[in-house]
């Protein structure tokens, strides 16, 4: 588990300079491999290219993190690489990787499989990988996934768990119709959001309350002021533990799996590559992203190049 105290800059033995020297090495990709969806361990199909690899991100602090890791990883592997964060929403990213202004990009399993197929009803982590196989457009494939996972949850109070003594959203559909909920706009239509959770749980609540901040300050706020009684928080946000927030568990798997995973354009990310990837998502967890999180977004108010620097060197993947 990766150690930053709360600084602009972690403090450790090694200065953070010399781990990002250390993830600097710079090297040529390797040749192919084979159907990089054909096996468990996902071989890319492409050939060495005479550029450095395009790692892209969405613009939200977590896929930038995760777009450093790729890259860090990558070049501790011995394979130029950089970085082009901030891209945008899924529509704008995959794009990239489909015209090639981008080669790989980070993304989340359950979210990227009904994009590419908007009627699939696969819930658990081993089904929703197995239909996104099937789903990836020509071009494009999907390396191993991680146990990192970033999801929608709804989450409460400790005093409004005590209350209605709520620990499931099972629990919660008992109580439902007394509850303000409090999420993104696009909450009301979502699959996943009110529509799931009157067909799953049958589970209306009083009121909805669009809060366009995706679950932030703003969202964490509302809640811990009662002005709502359940939120719909990432699994990954910091603001759960630093408010002692309770997260529902989803008996009923309303909200899909939603596991960390690399999207790459098969074309011209070689087997070295996916090695270098797949390594990563061997090693990434998701008490990983929410310490990673916090130390960019909360006090220490690190750069995602700092911060993804740091886990590189401690899980051993800086290179040398």
């Amino acid at each position: 588990m990766i150690r930053i105290t709360p600084r602009r800059r972690p403090t450790r033995r090694m200065a953070l300079g010399a781990a990002l020297g250390l993830v600097a090495a710079l090297g040529l990709s390797a040749c192919s491999g084979s159907d990089p969806l054909a096996t468990d361990s996902p071989q890319a199909t492409g050939s060495a290219v005479d550029r450095p690899l395009v790692v892209g991100s969405a613009d939200f602090p977590e896929s930038k993190i995760i777009a450093e890791i790729y890259a860090g990883a990558l070049k501790g592997a011995g394979i130029e690489a950089t970085t082009k964060p901030g891209i945008g929403a899924r529509e704008a990213y995959v794009g990239a990787v489909k015209d090639g202004s981008a080669d790989i990009v980070p993304d989340y399993s359950g979210n990227l499989l009904t994009y590419f197929d908007k009627n699939a009803t696969e819930a658990s982590a081993g089904d929703i990988i197995n239909a996104l196989k099937k789903a990836v457009p020509k071009g494009l494939g999907v390396l191993k996934a991680s146990k990192a996972e970033d999801k929608d949850s709804l989450v409460v109070t400790a005093a409004t768990a005590e209350k209605y003594d709520l620990k499931s959203i099972a629990d919660l559909a008992k109580v439902c119709d007394q509850i303000v909920l409090g999420a993104p706009p696009e909450f009301k239509e979502r699959a996943y959001g009110l529509p799931g959770l009157k067909s799953t749980y049958d589970c209306t609540p009083k009121s909805f309350e669009p809060i366009s901040d995706g679950g932030g300050p703003v969202t964490v706020k509302a809640l811990i002021t009662n002005q709502i009684q359940v939120a719909d928080i990432f699994t990954t946000s910091p603001a759960i533990k630093d408010n002692g927030l309770v997260v529902l568990q989803d008996p009923k798997d309303n909200f899909i799996a939603n596991q960390v995973l690399p999207l790459v354009k098969t074309d011209v990310v070689s087997q070295q590559a996916a090695d270098a990837l797949n390594k990563v998502s061997a090693e990434l967890t998701t008490e990983d992203l929410i310490e990673l999180n916090g130390y960019v977004s909360g006090d220490a108010k690190l750069d995602p190049v700092e911060a993804a620097a740091e886990w590189l060197q401690e899980k051993g993947l800086a290179g040398k």
